[in-house]
């Protein structure tokens, strides 16, 4: 790792006329906070159907009461928002800073005519970023394909445990903006600390992000198609270490993340901190005999190890983790380390927390056949983590690929195969993966992506399972080609598995 010194923006809104992308949850945010500071802003999507226009007029709207009562960010007269539907693609006249929402591609026209212009283009974190006050909280970020959200809201709990005011914000909940800004203030007490989320386009999208200490908890194949290529892709999620002050914390069972941290620019003193599921080392986080260890925010690294939990600690009652919700578990308690949080704090955080829907989900156990609903494994590298984590599995997947290819997790999941159901548009490539390599596994592809392929779904999976086994929903695709998003999906599975009855074997 090498160091430099400290970054400041200022902000300057106040006067300057902003061009804000996307009307999204993010982009309505940043208009809102914008114009509130005096900026005056204009929203551009390519969209105009009626849910933007819905959207534009509540924003416009919003914009004159506030103008006209003079409400604004300190003392400033709120500036005006004007929304420009149906053309993504032109700069506004005038635009002295471009604000994206985080899905709009960095080869976008518009973006292109606003490098044309000289103008900087910037995300809603970086916005928040400049934002943040002298005496503003501290960051402890996290990024990675997969595991961001449940780390996010584990750390959260351990913060809380340890009687910090804190919340999971970035990409998970409020939006980052609205809780630097106050919104998000308990009473007068302002936070002490942020448990942030960050996407790889966030981080693409925020130059001067500095944070306490951040996580990178793994790198795979995603996104490819909006970040161009998986060295882009690693390099914006390594964006999360640049400036750490305290750690830097990487998985040891994945040396990307590692390299990351070797190439990243941070605070003098700053140190790297490996989390991993075996025996730790010096400075890493790790697990002996079921107990999760420390062996880098100890006085004796070489000669020490503080006990901070029992695996059994992870969200009791959720049933036995996933070795990856373990590793996630790790990385939380390293963060919270890294901000001086003490090991009983780790464990009776990781007691008060409870998974979200839709990830490693249990929905029932129907005749000796247990159903799980891992809906949010979007992508390969979230399936291959959700199936080690059972011997025998019967497996639905597909959907959209993304442009994924499957041989590598058949390869690894063969022999924990009973059976596989196939649905959605992308479903061949899974099919044609199995066919080379796990041949003798029984298929069902189903001809057709609709909804109620669902329960067609669980039902085949239901008749290849035996008693002891695992009926997964963990598609390694997204779900857009059949529901509207992958909780739709998850709630469709655990709908179907409602409506299964005992059987007799």
């Amino acid at each position: 790792m090498t160091t430099h010194g400290p970054t400041d923006i200022p902000a300057g809104f106040a006067g300057q006329h902003i061009t804000v992308a996307g009307l999204g949850v993010s982009g309505i945010s940043a208009a809102r906070a914008l114009a509130g500071l005096g900026a005056h802003v204009t929203v551009v999507d390519g969209g105009d159907g009626d849910k933007q226009q819905a959207a534009g007029r509540e924003l416009e709207e919003w914009a004159a009461a506030q103008s006209a009562s003079g409400k604004g960010g300190g003392g400033r007269r709120a500036g005006g928002i004007t929304v420009r539907l149906g053309d993504g693609a032109t700069l506004p006249e005038g635009t002295e800073l471009v604000v994206t929402s985080p899905g709009w591609k960095p080869d976008s026209p518009l973006f292109a005519a606003a490098a044309a212009a000289g103008v900087d283009v910037v995300g809603d974190v970086e916005i928040a970023w400049r934002l943040r006050g002298p005496d503003a909280a501290a960051w402890l970020g996290v990024t990675g394909t997969n595991g961001k959200t449940t780390t996010v809201r584990m750390l959260a709990s351990i913060l809380a445990a340890e009687g910090l005011h804190t919340l999971a914000v970035g990409n998970i909940g409020t939006p980052i903006i609205d809780v630097v800004l106050g919104q998000g203030k308990d009473g007068a007490r302002p936070y002490d600390v942020l448990a942030v989320e960050l996407s790889s386009y966030q981080l693409h999208w925020a130059p001067s992000l500095r944070a306490h200490s951040a996580a990178v908890l793994n790198i795979a194949p995603d996104h490819l198609d909006w970040h161009g290529s998986m060295a882009e892709y690693a390099a914006d999620k390594g964006r999360i270490y640049e400036g750490n002050t305290v750690a830097c914390v990487y998985n040891v069972a994945d040396k990307a993340t590692e390299d990351l941290v070797r190439e990243a620019d941070v605070e003098e003193g700053c140190r790297a901190i490996g989390f991993t599921l075996g025996t730790p080392g010096p400075s890493q986080l790790g697990v002996v005999e079921g107990i999760l260890v420390d062996r880098a925010f100890v006085e004796n690294r070489q000669k020490q190890a503080q006990e901070l939990a029992e695996i059994s600690d992870i969200a009791p009652g959720s049933g036995p983790p996933a070795p990856h919700n373990i590793a996630n578990a790790l990385a939380a308690a390293a963060l919270a380390r890294a901000f001086g949080v003490r090991p009983a704090a780790v464990r009776d955080g990781l007691r008060a927390f409870h998974p979200d829907a839709h990830r490693i989900q249990h929905i029932a156990d129907i005749d000796g056949i247990t159903y799980i609903d891992d809906s949010k494994a979007t992508n390969t590298h979230a399936a291959e983590a959700s199936l080690a984590a059972y011997e025998h599995i019967v497996w639905i997947a597909g959907g959209l690929a993304k442009g994924a290819t499957f041989d590598e997790l058949v390869q690894k999941s063969a022999a924990r195969l009973r059976g596989v159901v196939l649905i959605g548009a992308d479903r061949a490539l899974i099919r044609e993966a199995l066919a080379r390599h796990a041949p003798d596994v029984p298929v069902v592809d189903l001809d057709r992506t609709d909804t109620g392929a669902m329960p067609e779904a669980v039902r085949e999976a239901t008749r290849l399972a035996e008693p002891g086994d695992t009926v997964l929903l963990a598609p390694a695709c997204a779900s857009m080609d059949m529901f509207v998003n992958y909780n739709k999906r998850g709630d469709a599975f655990a709908d179907a598995v409602g409506e299964l009855t005992a059987r007799d074997h």
